[in-house]
């Protein structure tokens, strides 16, 4: 048998080649770039998983493979390159606002280039990169708040053509927020509408601060992170040593009860005044009594939304 075997080795030039050694080096080329690369080192394992040698821990702790960084690698790189999936990008409402939140949180604003066409279209391009980022687009519906809700939805959809893994919108004043009931028939709930708008245009998250009323978190389809600025205002009045005993909270409707209530218990239990008023129309609004005693008092009036800031 060993004679039969030794014979078919040494004649057969097909046999010759299919027994390779089992240990032979083993060289690739990629036909792409023309680079040759080598197998990589096996893994030391332990107990059938890689032992603590495999890994490089950074200094959040975090442990990263070996075996997935390339040589020479430092660790400050890899945090560092983390730290850029998440991206906060501007609109044309606000961009101090978006400047201010960036720096408050050691980033850089992300770059995009918005203009508008001689018959009034909005075109938004955004100028980096977002592929598997979280992303979050800082644009209030400010007045004109058709132009920036429009412009919100083409930067939400170009965030989602360009594969961002996350698109939160950040909407410090949410517009159409007070049409969110019908007070008369044939009338719109035009939050609603935005709501679906914004969800469709491709939103995983919305991000609103003092909506007009709780129930338009309802509206959405996806979650809705509803903040208060009350704590900024409370830090505010703090500042200013006011007396408890001169101090009183205005509601300037009967609608505001509830909210201004709230805010005078923050206040060391600040006495409570409200307007009473009439609406004859759209931004058209008369006072009709004054309940409770604000004379020589400093007055803080509390309200959900300031539109025309008026007096009647």
């Amino acid at each position: 048998m060993s004679t039969l075997l030794h014979s078919a080795s040494t004649s057969s030039p097909s046999f010759s080649q299919i027994t390779t050694p089992r240990f032979a080096p083993i060289t690739r080329i990629s036909l792409r770039n023309g680079v040759r690369c080598k197998a990589i080192e096996a893994v030391n394992l332990e107990n059938g998983r890689p032992s603590a040698s495999e890994f490089l821990v950074s200094g959040s702790g975090n442990a990263i493979p070996r075996y997935v960084v390339a040589p020479n690698t430092r660790i400050q790189d890899l945090v560092n390159r983390n730290d850029t999936r998440l991206r906060i990008f501007s609109g044309t409402a606000n961009p101090a606002l978006a400047q201010e939140i960036a720096c408050y949180l050691g980033l850089e604003l992300g770059k995009t280039k918005i203009k508008r066409f001689a018959d009034g279209e909005i075109y938004v391009q955004l100028q980096e990169s977002v592929r598997g980022c979280d992303v979050f687009l800082v644009q209030p519906t400010c007045p004109p708040a058709n132009e920036n809700l429009m412009e919100l939805l083409i930067m939400i959809d170009a965030c989602r053509r360009a594969s961002a893994k996350n698109i939160t919108a950040v909407i410090p004043y949410f517009g159409y927020a007070r049409a969110d009931r019908k007070t008369q028939g044939r009338e719109s709930i035009a939050a609603k509408l935005v709501a679906n708008l914004i969800t469709e245009a491709g939103a995983n998250r919305v991000l609103a601060c003092d909506l007009h009323s709780g129930q338009s978190m309802g509206y959405f389809d996806i979650p809705v992170d509803h903040v208060y600025g009350q704590s900024v205002i409370l830090d505010y009045l703090a500042s200013k040593t006011i007396c408890s005993d001169d101090l009183v909270v205005v509601s300037p409707d009967v609608g505001g009860v509830a909210r201004a209530r709230a805010f005078a218990k923050k206040l060391s239990d600040a006495p409570l005044a409200i307007v009473d008023k009439r609406r004859h129309g759209h931004n058209v609004a008369e006072v009709m009594n004054l309940i409770g005693d604000v004379r020589g008092k400093v007055a803080v009036m509390v309200d959900d939304m300031i539109d025309t800031a008026g007096e009647r």
